[in-house]
């Protein structure tokens, strides 16, 4: 057998891709005497390894092909387009809220069970990860996203043309499913293409679309609904932007995950090659329901309860994820029932919150130089301490704009004092309220998780090394 032109195959290099959340089966599973798994080529002799391991197909040094190295317009493109479909996906779950009024009165049920067309859209979000980010490891991001962004627009006709409660529920909640494949592989795929160093920039621009979406939707929505188009046209809006940036990433948009662009070059080079002694690890990565059920579902539960880090995060994030969308049944009561605000009037306060988002992409966007500089002194792994410092501005700007919020909703107050509130809470990364001096006591919570990011900056790295789902050398 002949030795391998280096442009195809790397030695004993390993291959350097993102890391992500999910864990996939790899093949075969023979065990050895101490019941792990061993591959077939770690049962083969350590000849036949060193010879198998020359034809491994890894990225050569400055490959144009790898995604690392494209052009920094070239990844800006993309970023542009990872951030719209993601913007595509939390839009869809507030354009719907202006509406409930109406749709609470067309199907004859209580505005209590109206607010179901929001709650069963966030549900699905929690649900559509275990299905698409295993399907993001084996067979690539745009594979993942691209078909539950055209499921999307299609169950967004569907809402738009229910005729009874359970239909509208229904076709929510599974476009929730849907719109959460950007959601949650949309970070990944910019982690495929950005390095460590850099990344942080492209995911504080991605936050923009996934925050700014929840906060744009309720003015969207509300200029269909009191318009002579009704309640349906948000959905039909939903649907048609939907199929706009499906169609714009199915033709421009390339795949992006390392493994799988490396798989496929394994697979041409024994075409063109004839040889068969090419190969990638990720040619026996498999995905299966028994991976999906001892794998993607048991492993983030174990990590949950076992680990305090992702506990305190996990606890943390929910808290300020819910409060974001309890805003949308806040800001009508504030506005709309507590001063008599016409519809589309009331609605244009949330884009105080977008403009609280807009300030927490400066904020990340000055301690970039800080953390960039710490990654280089660390030879440029990462370090998720150094980026808790913008964390801990926002949970101080969180907990002022709750405070504010809830002091100043009432109606003898001028109305730019909550305003300003918003900005804060929406600058504090994803808020919300309650109206008056119920609004402390969420105030008062988020005091009590002040402590978090200080907390996490001291002793981050030393539970990271302690960690039984990761490995980090000691600092």
């Amino acid at each position: 057998m002949t030795s391998p032109p280096s442009r195809y195959a790397s030695g004993n290099r390993s291959i350097s891709t993102s890391t992500s959340s999910f864990t996939l089966q790899q093949l075969p599973d023979k065990e050895d005497s101490n019941g792990q798994q061993k591959s077939e080529q770690d049962r083969a002799p350590a000849s036949d390894k060193d010879e198998r391991e020359r034809y491994r197909v890894d990225w050569e040094p400055n490959d144009p092909k790898n995604p690392l190295n494209w052009k920094p317009i070239y990844k800006g493109w993309l970023t542009f387009q990872l951030g719209m479909l993601a913007l595509t996906a939390s839009l869809g779950s507030s354009i719907i809220t202006p509406a409930q009024s109406a749709i609470a009165k067309y199907a004859h049920i209580s505005p209590q069970v109206a607010t179901l067309s929001l709650s069963l859209y966030v549900l699905g979000f929690a649900f559509g990860p275990l299905l698409w980010g295993p399907m993001s490891e084996v067979w690539g991001r745009k594979v993942s996203i691209l078909p539950a962004m055209f499921g999307l627009a299609i169950v967004s006709i569907g809402t738009a043309t229910s005729k009874t409660p359970a239909a509208i529920f229904i076709t929510r909640f599974l476009g929730g499913i849907f719109g959460s494949a950007p959601t949650s592989n949309v970070s990944a795929a910019l982690g495929d293409i950005y390095s460590p160093r850099t990344r942080g920039t492209a995911v504080s621009f991605y936050a923009i679309c996934n925050m700014g979406g929840p906060t744009l939707g309720p003015v969207i929505g509300s200029l269909f609904t009191d318009s002579h188009l009704g309640w349906r046209w948000t959905e039909y809006f939903e649907a048609i932007w939907a199929f706009t940036i499906f169609i714009v990433g199915l033709l421009t948009l390339p795949e992006l995950y390392s493994p799988v662009l490396l798989k496929r070059k394994a697979i041409h080079l024994r075409k063109v090659t004839g040889n068969q002694a090419y190969w990638h690890p990720h040619e026996n990565v498999k995905l299966d329901f028994k991976s999906i059920v001892t794998k993607e579902i048991s492993r983030p539960l174990r990590m949950l309860f076992t680990e305090p880090m992702v506990t305190c995060m996990a606890l943390y994030a929910s808290f300020v994820y819910g409060l974001l969308y309890l805003t949308l049944v806040v800001f009508p009561i504030v506005f709309e029932e507590m001063r008599g605000w016409s519809l589309v009037i009331s609605t244009l306060p949330f884009l105080g919150l977008f403009v609280g988002v807009l300030c927490a992409l400066v904020i990340n966007l000055i301690n970039q130089p800080r953390y960039m500089r710490i990654v280089d002194e660390k030879g440029g792994k990462p370090v998720p301490e150094a980026r808790l410092p913008p964390m801990l501005v926002g949970g101080l700007l969180f907990v002022i704009g709750l405070f504010w919020f809830g002091w100043t909703a009432a109606p003898q107050y001028h109305w730019i004092l909550p305003v300003i509130a918003a900005i804060f809470i929406g600058a504090g990364f994803n808020l919300i309220f309650r109206v008056g001096p119920a609004m402390s006591i969420l105030g008062a919570i988020a005091c009590l998780a002040l402590p978090v990011p200080l907390l996490f900056m001291k002793y981050g790295s030393r539970l990271r090394q302690r960690s039984k789902f990761t490995s980090i050398a000691a600092d």
